[in-house]
């Protein structure tokens, strides 16, 4: 009987890794920022990200969000009746080291789903510049960011992902930023914004 058990166990050992394998993904995405310090309306977002998933539950993760023309607003100024929209370029980007939490239904091969929790840190980037070269606002901070999502697979190496995230700089700042509509925009708080993306995820 001891015999067997002990048998029984390296089986179960050399069975074990091969069960549960490592993934590697690329996951291209695109959805909109909102809330925070943007506008009222939504503004495009894109990005991409690298990930590593261990055979378990943790994994890690490289994050590229990049958000152009986030002063610009559809809506109208209460005060002037006018849209408020700034003459130049402005982008915010952010580079985020994650680390991700995930449970994989379904295996980590194969069709399954992954619903996964991910927080990090990294740079946060705000570009601020008119079109006549009178000012020229960047700055670059240290930032974090929380969210959660779910990954879809359809076969081992093909599938979708969903994901929201919340971005905040570590950095409080003031700046004032003149508008096309001569409307004064004062912000003197921690930039944060959420983004909420969909992507295709590459799995090898």
């Amino acid at each position: 009987m001891l015999k067997k058990c002990a048998l029984i166990a390296a089986l179960l050992l050399v069975a074990g890794p091969a069960s549960a394998r490592a993934d590697w993904l690329f996951i291209p995405n695109i959805g909109a920022g909102f809330g925070g310090d943007l506008p009222s309306n939504s503004k495009l977002t894109y990005g991409a990200d690298i990930v590593y998933m261990g055979g378990g539950v943790l994994g890690f993760e490289a994050d590229l969000a990049w958000t152009p023309s986030f002063l610009e607003s559809n809506t109208i100024d209460n005060n002037t009746n006018l849209n408020v929209d700034f003459a130049g370029s402005d982008t915010a980007s952010a580079v985020m080291g994650n680390v991700i939490v995930g449970l994989p239904f379904g295996g980590t091969s194969g069709a399954g789903i992954r619903p996964y929790f991910v927080t990090g840190f990294g740079l946060m980037r705000a570009v601020v510049q008119d079109d006549a070269q009178l000012f020229d606002l960047s700055q670059n901070d240290w930032g974090w960011d929380i969210g959660g999502g779910a990954m879809g697979f359809f076969s081992q190496h093909f599938g979708l992902r969903g994901d929201i995230r919340y971005y905040r700089d570590l950095q409080s700042n003031t700046t004032d930023i003149l508008l096309l509509n001569d409307t004064l925009v004062t912000s003197s708080n921690n930039f944060s914004y959420w983004r909420g993306t969909g992507g295709v995820a590459f799995r090898w």
